[in-house]
């Protein structure tokens, strides 16, 4: 028996109820076709984010959208238009074994040739931040990540984030930082030349994501982090829920945090930062 997380529960989903390969495959084109798979290839197309002769590297993390977001790269290799590579990396930084155990298991059940490297992060940001872990943590693990995928020759590292961790970040922006700022579906990266983040799950709901595992009778890794599960709050967990709550009184509320990244009308707002110069609406008013 292992856990599936779920929205504020786990599910307890029995190994003898995970689907065959072969019909989970099918059900990421057939059953999928909307939620999953036509997302994935809109926003690949929308955001270029594979051109012809990439070497991507694909982070596993062990969790359901990694695992997901695997798989959608393996479908478009065999069923694409574009050459492209693939390798598909995981990180241990300081797993239980069985978080490790579980990882390995699913790629393998999952016909996903991971290679798996080893790191301390875990036990250096549990000593360094261990009162707010997890923004350190995540940039310590992307670091590595971007090392491995230059190590092996990568042009560009896939990560899973969805269409819910943008909108959650949009909001922790404006409610946390004072700023707003989106989490891009492409970037460059600054520390390691030549390599460009790329987040092919942009349009995908978590809770497609969610069905999707659940009904293919697959139990990826929670967090799987040994010094944030001490912690009690989680001011994304937060923000999560109070995106729900307004989704209950505010049509679209969801798509509208969205697009409103897309919609900023630089004439209408007080000020905006470029290559870390600040400029006021004052710079241009009599212009």
């Amino acid at each position: 028996m292992s856990t599936i997380s779920g929205s504020g529960c786990d599910l307890l989903i029995p190994l003898s109820e995970r689907k065959p390969l072969k019909d989970i495959e099918r059900s990421i084109i057939k059953t999928y076709r909307k939620y999953l798979w036509s997302k994935f290839v809109k926003a690949v197309n929308d955001y270029s984010l594979i051109e012809e002769g990439d070497k991507i590297a694909v982070a596993i993390s062990g969790g359901k959208d990694s695992l997901l977001m695997a798989k959608l790269f393996q479908e478009l290799n065999k069923h694409g238009k574009i050459n492209f590579d693939l390798e598909f990396i995981a990180m241990n930084p300081g797993f239980h074994e069985s978080n490790r155990e579980l990882l390995l298991d699913n790629c393998d059940h999952l016909d996903i040739p991971v290679k798996l490297f080893e790191s301390d992060i875990f036990k250096i940001v549990d000593h360094i931040a261990n009162d707010y872990p997890c923004y350190m943590c995540a940039r310590m693990r992307r670091g590595a990540l971007y090392s491995k995928a230059k190590e092996l020759g990568c042009n560009k590292l896939a990560l899973g984030h969805h269409f819910d961790d943008v909108i959650e970040t949009n909001m922790m922006n404006i409610l946390c930082s004072g700023n707003f700022k989106t989490m891009l579906p492409k970037l460059k990266s600054k520390n390691f030349d030549n390599i460009e983040l790329i987040r092919p799950l942009y349009y995908v709901r978590e809770e497609d994501i969610k069905r999707f595992t659940q009904n293919n009778g697959l139990s990826p890794m929670n967090c799987g982090c040994v010094v944030a599960a001490k912690k009690t709050s989680s001011k994304r967990r937060e923000v999560k829920d109070l995106i729900k709550k307004l989704s209950e009184s505010f049509e679209n509320v969801e798509a509208n945090i969205f697009q409103s990244a897309n919609n900023v009308d630089i004439e209408r707002i007080l000020g905006w930062k470029k290559d870390d110069k600040k400029y006021s609406f004052l710079d241009f008013y009599d212009d």
